[in-house]
């Protein structure tokens, strides 16, 4: 818990700093942001399996 407190006080601290990151991701042949998908494409995305192939 203390540790989850200590990085909420940092963000806190820098926010002014911070910039807004966009993810995209693959649909159906082209990119898209995360951003734009409605609400049960993005649980689905939270769902996804992340790989590193080999």
């Amino acid at each position: 818990m203390q540790n989850i407190l200590e990085t909420q006080s940092i963000l806190d601290k820098h926010q002014a700093e911070r910039t807004k990151c966009l993810v995209y991701t693959r649909v159906m042949g082209y990119h898209r942001p995360v951003e734009s998908f409605n609400i049960g494409k993005k649980g689905e995305h939270k769902q996804r399996q992340h790989f590193t192939e080999k």
